[in-house]
């Protein structure tokens, strides 16, 4: 990949149920993301963060949706950054941060596409399902919301960030991980017909098969492919420094094969990771798994 990798820090712990996790872009920093893109030859620019209120200057705004005003506002300037990046041709690596980062990062990228005429795919790595929407939301936390939003549905505020309007076809959509999904999300999984490979079909199928479909589709369907890596998708046992953790996750090489499986095809054009909280990790272990995750992903391999 010829292009300058830009890491765009977003440091929101506002919609997330638990505190630490605004923490994630300096931990993956500490960790050495930075260097281990370097060393694998990109050249690299830290963006710094986009700037976000911390709870303690915000109101909760409305039990069914925690934050709002504030959540928008930092995900508007996430989507311009990201959107400026790929117009200049950079590579766009958002790091966080709770998973309503994924508004801001889809609706940026989104933007980016539908000027040049290009169709965006997205491969969504997490234990949940995030399509959660004010009436079926069972905490109000805006991180369990991101893809019901960007596929058009939930609170007019964000759905209609950046620009008016759906960003993403739930046909471009794929779901891998998936093993806590809330009832509603259930029905709306089934109602608009988003591809989900739950821990259950991983079991079943193995990765190596549903990642391999998973791109053969990508590639015959969309121009750009965004990757977004939430740490809660693999297993506990492997990196405990989350918000949301669910035993029964990814191992440590199911998800290193998916990122280097992605990596191989030459699809990707943007990757977020997020939910890294180092407030329950233990000695950043998790963050450096993240970025050896990112590694992967941009071209590290074994031999």
């Amino acid at each position: 990949m010829d292009k300058t990798v830009h890491i765009i820090g977003f440091p929101m712990d506002l919609g997330s149920g638990r505190r630490g996790v605004d923490m994630g872009p300096s931990a993956l920093r500490i960790a050495g993301l930075t260097e281990k893109i370097q060393s694998l030859g990109y050249s690299v620019i830290d963006e710094g963060d986009i700037p976000v209120a911390n709870q303690e200057t915000c109101e909760i705004y409305s039990e069914k949706l925690k934050f709002l005003p504030a959540i928008k506002q930092a995900n508007e300037l996430l989507a311009q950054k990201v959107e400026s990046v790929l117009d200049n041709n950079g590579f766009p690596l958002i790091i966080g941060g709770d998973h309503a980062m994924g508004i801001g990062t889809i609706a940026g990228i989104s933007g980016h596409c539908k000027k040049h005429g290009k169709t965006l795919g997205v491969l969504w790595i997490d234990a949940h399902a995030d399509m959660n929407t004010p009436e079926t939301t069972p905490s109000g936390n805006i991180h369990g919301m991101p893809l019901a939003v960007s596929m058009g549905y939930g609170a007019k505020e964000l759905v209609d960030l950046h620009y008016a309007g759906q960003k993403i076809k739930p046909e471009h959509l794929v779901i891998i991980g998936a093993r806590s999904i809330d009832p509603g999300e259930r029905d709306f999984i089934r109602e608009v017909g988003v591809t989900t490979h739950t821990m259950v079909s991983i079991d079943k199928n193995g990765m190596y098969d549903i990642v391999m479909r998973t791109l053969e589709r990508m590639r015959s369907t969309v121009d750009h492919l965004h990757i977004s890596f939430d740490l809660d998708s693999v297993d506990p046992s492997v990196a405990k420094g989350v918000g949301t953790p669910v035993p029964g996750g990814l191992s440590y090489r199911e998800a290193h094969l998916l990122m280097e499986m992605a990596a191989e095809s030459g699809l990707v054009s943007s990757f977020e990771v997020s939910e890294v909280n180092p407030i329950l990790d233990d000695m950043n272990a998790s963050a450096v798994f993240a970025t050896d995750i990112v590694a992967s992903c941009m071209g590290k391999r074994i031999l």
